[in-house]
């Protein structure tokens, strides 16, 4: 059952969660808790970003460390420093309307990718939530893309 109350244009109902254990419990804990448990995962801000596959059609829920700035939610494409941009980066460039849960809050947003100017303090702030960024960073040629979800 979801748990979303609102629908983004071309959503459907079902949503598939990650398959990966750690992050498949970290789900259904958020989900069947309304966000009462799970929103802080090891100490760190968590909201869950939905997203629509760009190939497939379906909604793909993620769980991913934030930020803030102003009314903003802030989120980074880190992929564990991987090569590769995680899957649902491109899902967003492809259709940046998402649905966003926010302990209990649900709502429909807009991603971006953050500007070259908002950036630098976006990445500053996102490494001081979640220091391991800065290890991605490190491992990888990548640009890390900071995405920015504006309420829609």
């Amino acid at each position: 059952m979801s748990p979303y109350t609102g629908s983004v244009s071309g959503m459907s109902d079902e949503i598939i969660d990650s398959p990966t254990g750690w992050v498949a419990k970290h789900l259904r804990t958020y989900v069947e808790s309304n966000g009462a448990k799970g929103h802080l995962y090891h100490g760190r801000p968590t909201l869950l970003l939905t997203t629509v596959g760009r190939r497939s059609g379906l909604k793909r829920r993620t769980p991913l460390i934030y930020g803030r700035d102003g009314d903003a939610y802030v989120v980074v494409a880190s992929n564990g420093g991987a090569d590769d941009h995680p899957l649902w980066y491109h899902n967003i460039l492809a259709l940046p309307q998402v649905e966003v849960q926010v302990e209990a809050q649900v709502f429909a947003a807009v991603a971006r990718t953050a500007t070259a100017a908002e950036k630098p303090a976006l990445w500053e702030q996102m490494v001081g939530i979640h220091g391991e960024y800065a290890d991605y960073r490190r491992k990888t040629a990548r640009d890390i893309p900071v995405v920015i979800l504006e309420h829609a």
